[in-house]
């Protein structure tokens, strides 16, 4: 019998660091020929683009990629219609394949996709070698995602303003219970005493002993992530979700993505201050997307969650690429026509 291809599923909340841990696994791969399915929350593509503009994805290839992007919905509720036939077309290339990589969109929980491992049609083929969940240490640091709050207050990282029993608290509660491995991502945003203090309330949020190791920018040794062989689906009932006696979820309805596409060029400070204005005008959780800057045949990668923002150039844009500003808005009842508007003033 064939030896099974491991899968890691890659999961954690929005603008935690999960692209840019699997860039750097890419680029790192010690030889593995590795597979990625991505799963977007917006249809502009943006993780998969990065993705696929590493420098081990050549881009305008004529061979198969293996880069496969799922923007449909989010992939716990698509399961059947996006992911199964995405991995019945993995698994005929198996021989091909040493090892893949999920990553999940911020808003999916991770156990209904690790039952579809059970399936007969993917059993036979493929093992969830580990659920790997991405923590934003500097995100907690201020208070987000932590159930109890007179412990955040008395470390002196409560966000009084903050409603902890949302959905998206039981969602990061439902990333932490499925995982393997805790990666602290952003801790060089905290002093030494904050990231310990952080360390700990993601210790009380884990329901069993659960290993946490830091990841600078995604930099991470791919031995300690892959092949660990926890064979995750045979050993779901350990793994308690806020959703164990549901047939199915819902999400936050409210929650939604916007984009923007805009011919024109941006000063990348001028853009980053809008930016941060919007995000305290409205309730927008995470923006990415890639900008043209004047005078540069660089594109620029932008990223922010909160008011917090990062931004470095990825690749030369290419000769038939149209140079524009393309920008993808995750939050709560958005207002589409104001961003636009104000992006437009610029």
């Amino acid at each position: 019998m064939a030896t099974k291809i491991p899968v890691t599923v890659i999961t954690g909340f929005l603008g935690s660091g999960k692209t840019s841990l699997i860039r750097h696994l890419l680029q790192n791969n010690q030889g593995r020929r590795i597979a990625v399915l991505v799963n977007e929350f917006g249809e502009l593509g943006i993780d998969g683009e990065l993705l696929k503009s590493c420098q081990i994805c050549p881009e305008d290839d004529d061979s198969e990629s293996n880069i496969f992007e799922l923007t449909n919905g989010c992939l716990c509720c698509t399961v059947q219609e996006e992911f199964f036939p995405t991995m019945q077309q993995l698994l005929k290339r198996r021989d091909s394949i040493d090892c893949i990589l999920i990553e999940t969109s911020g808003l999916a929980l991770p156990k209904p996709l690790v039952k579809a491992f059970r399936w007969q049609e993917i059993r036979a083929g493929a093992t969830v070698d580990a659920v790997i969940t991405v923590v934003d240490c500097a995100a907690v640091a201020e208070g987000t995602f932590a159930s109890d709050l007179e412990a955040i207050a008395a470390q002196r990282l409560a966000d009084g303003s903050l409603e902890h029993e949302t959905p998206l608290q039981e969602l990061f509660e439902d990333q932490l219970a499925c995982a393997d491995l805790v990666v602290l991502s952003k801790t060089d945003l905290v002093d030494g005493e904050t990231k310990a203090q952080v360390e700990e309330l993601i210790k009380q949020e884990l329901p069993r002993v659960v290993k946490i190791v830091e990841s600078d920018r995604g930099t991470i040794d791919p031995a300690i992530l892959l092949g660990l062989q926890a064979a995750v689906e045979d050993n779901l009932d350990s793994r308690h979700s806020h959703h164990d006696s549901e047939e199915e979820h819902d999400h936050d309805d409210e929650i939604t993505s916007t984009h923007l596409i805009l011919d024109r060029t941006f000063d990348p400070e001028k853009l980053q201050q809008q930016l941060q204005t919007l995000v305290h005008q409205q309730e927008i959780y995470r923006i990415k997307g890639f900008v043209a800057v004047p005078n540069k045949s660089m594109r620029l990668v932008m990223q922010g969650v909160g008011t917090r923002f990062d931004k470095f150039y990825d690749r030369p844009w290419q000769p038939q690429e149209a140079r524009q500003t393309r920008l993808v808005f995750i939050g709560r009842d958005l207002k589409s026509s104001e961003i636009e508007s104000q992006l437009i003033a610029l």
